[in-house]
Parts: C-alpha cells; structure tokens; sequence
C-alpha cells in the first residue's frame, strides 16, 4: 500500500471528494488490518475531533473496502487495545455428515423396499453396511430414526414414492373362539385373505395371507377361487414351506378357513384350531395388518383374473416369500405394564429384526426347527445376496410378471 500523498486531513478530505488522483492496492487481510492500524497512528486518531475522526473512518472505509460496521469494530479495538489483530477461525465451518449422496441411496433404498417406516429403513441401512458389507451405507448405518425422516424431507430425495391402503376379514362358524397362546414358541400361524378384486364379471385372484405369531414368518400364496380345491393344496405348501412344525391355526369367521374340509386337515394333523371372537379385532391383527403393509403394498389393489394364480405362486415361492422372511425387517412387541397394571405393548427399535433373525434368537431355537432343517442351511438362503439385492431380483421380477399380466389382460 502506497499512500504517502495523503498526510494530512485535507488531503483526505479531498480524496474523499475525488479532487485528487492516486492509485494504490491491498493484498490481502493481515496487511488491511495493519494498514488500518498505521493510518489512526499517523493522523493521531484518539485526538481527533468527532467530526475529524468521522472523515478519517470514511477514509478507511474507502480504501479497505469494509462496512462501517467492521472498520468501527477494528477502530474500537484500537482504542481498547492500541492494537488490531486478525481473529482466525480454528474450526472450519459446519460440514454436512450426511451427504447428497446418503439421501440418494436412502431414496434407493426405499424404492426398492417399498418406503418402509423410519426404523425399519435404518434396520436395513445398519444390515447392508454390517452383515452385508456395503461401505457406502456406513453413514446411514448410523442415523437416528427422526434423522431419516429429515433426509426423506430433503430437496434431492423427494421423487419416487409410492403408497397404498387396506382390506377385510368375513365370518363364519368352526373352532374354538378365543385368541391363539404361543407362549413364546413358533408355529402357531394368523391366517387372512386378500381379494384383488372383480371385473366386468371376472373374478380376480385371492393372497393366503400365513403370519407366524412369535416370529412372523410368513408365507403369501395365492389361489383361483376360495374353494377347497384350491384351498387345501395351498394350506398343505403352507406348512411345507415353513421350518418349523405348524401348532396353530387361527382365522378369522371367513368360510374358506372354518369349514368342515379345513377342521378335518387340522384335526388330522393335531394341529389347534382357534377363531377370532366378536368385538375383538386384535384377535387377526397380525394377519390383517400385513395385509396392508405387504400384500398390498406390493402386489397393489388391480384386477388381476385368477387363472394368473400359478404365475404368482412361481413369483412368491422364488423372490417374494424369501424376501419378506430373510431381508424384510419387522417390530416385535415387549409387553409393558404402566402404572394402573394395564399390560400395553411397546415396539422398540433393539427388538427389530427379519423373521429369521428372530427365529434364530429364541431360546434353543435349535430344537424349534423341522426335522432334517438346519440353520446351516437357511443361513446360506439369507446370506446368498444383500437385501437390496434381494429387493432389486424381487421388484425386477415383479415389473415382469405384472407387464405380462396387464399386456395381456388388455
């Protein structure tokens, strides 16, 4: 900085006004601040009148380029100090932890799994990164669940979202009319049906709907017509499919479960048949809740004709059955009693698992399983791929099933 032409106040004065011509730069900060400083030494700025030191800050203002503001500031800590230094930062600002890129593949992630709840979404971001091994969802593996809900607010993630509703039970009269006790042990089953609705006369085809109690395990099949025909073959792969021993049978009064066909099967293979009482519509909760948010979820509410019901079975035995046991992760209750001794079920996020992870987690769960079943062997279907991979075969091979149907059904 070269500004020995102006030693006086006129000489400022007239600068300020223009009348006189001279050229000079600074270079950085540390040199403004010191230029600063020698200029309210060399006009004696602690002596000056009101009216001189307000030229003498115009001045500074001018040739330093700050807002009255900061040249105030730094002639205030002159006054105080005789001094003017440079506060640095020593932190560098605010960085993002969670990146365009984690909501991108938090968005993916949802896509693929049909946008699950905010805990669910974090059971699977925490499974890809540490059983799976995916480094990319090391970040997201560590969110909170209220966190995840601000990233599916963020600008980049709000694009591809899909949802959809619910269905119902019916009644009839067969078994035993109270709720199904486990008492912890797998195989007691909540059985529900799903119509995918009529058209223009054409009936559409129904969704068995088999949820296992304690660790819901489930298997989804689906059937032509509610008659024992198809009924019973499908009630028969149903307790194949599972690996453990089938105990209980609950449903709702639907005729397609309590007729004397199905009792006949039970009783055959001593297997408890209960239904669900009146007025108590957490009896088939379990059942009915999954309808939503898996049936329907992902098989959707169009017509689909019945004669398309092997095709669906191939789909579900192949890709959906395994995905909803092996890669989808599910809230288990712990029973809480408050303080008036009312027993209310609590869901927290500790508990959270796929059914099979469940299943593994039971006390000798060893014991629990079919003869000739080991976890040796369901271990090598839940770790063949990642569930995302898994999503991505099963929504793959949905898109082509559904194409097929709907091109056809035209």
């Amino acid at each position: 900085m070269n500004d020995k032409k102006i030693q006086t106040l006129d000489e400022v004065r007239a600068f300020l006004d223009g009348t006189t011509d001279i050229e000079f730069s600074i270079e950085g900060k540390d040199e403004r601040y010191q230029w600063i400083r020698k200029t309210l030494v060399r006009f004696n700025y602690l002596c000056l009148s009101r009216g001189e030191c307000g030229v003498v800050l115009r001045y500074l203002e001018r040739v330093s380029g700050y807002s009255r503001q900061t040249v105030t500031r730094l002639v205030a800590q002159y006054r105080k100090t005789g001094k003017i230094q440079r506060h640095q930062r020593t932190v560098m600002g605010f960085q993002l932890y969670y990146t365009t890129q984690d909501a991108q593949l938090l968005a993916e992630l949802d896509e693929l799994h049909g946008t699950p709840c905010g805990a669910a979404a974090k059971k699977l971001c925490e499974r890809m990164y540490r059983v799976h091994g995916d480094a990319r969802f090391e970040h997201l593996s560590h969110i909170s669940v209220s966190h995840l809900y601000n990233l599916r607010h963020s600008t980049g993630y709000q694009r591809q979202r899909h949802h959809f509703d619910k269905t119902r039970p019916t009644r009839s009269q067969i078994g035993q009319r109270r709720k199904p006790n486990p008492k912890g042990q797998p195989g007691y089953l909540r059985l529900d049906t799903v119509h995918q609705g009529d058209l223009d006369g054409i009936k559409g085809v129904y969704h068995i709907n088999a949820v296992d109690e304690v660790t819901q395990f489930q298997c989804v099949f689906s059937v032509e017509r509610i008659s024992e025909r198809f009924m019973i073959p499908t009630l028969k792969e149903i307790m194949v499919t599972l690996p453990f021993p089938i105990l209980g049978f609950h449903a709702d009064n639907g005729s397609e479960y309590i007729n004397r066909t199905v009792a006949k099967l039970l009783n055959k293979l001593t297997i408890e048949f209960t239904k669900s009482r009146p007025r108590q519509s957490n009896d088939n909760a379990l059942a009915e809740s999954k309808n939503g948010s898996v049936i329907r979820k992902h098989l959707g509410y169009d017509h689909i004709p019945g004669g398309w019901a092997p095709q669906l079975n191939d789909f579900h035995r192949r890709h959906f059955n395994p995905y909803i046991n092996f890669h989808r992760p599910c809230l288990f209750p712990v029973p809480h009693i408050d303080r008036k001794g009312r027993v209310k079920k609590r869901y927290p996020y500790e508990e959270m698992n796929t059914p099979y992870d469940k299943l593994k987690s039971l006390h000798k769960a060893d014991t629990l399983l079919k003869p000739g079943i080991t976890f040796e062997q369901l271990d090598a279907i839940a770790l063949a791929i990642s569930d995302n991979e898994a999503a991505k075969q099963m929504n793959e091979a949905k898109r082509k099933l559904f194409k097929t149907i709907f091109e056809q059904n035209k």
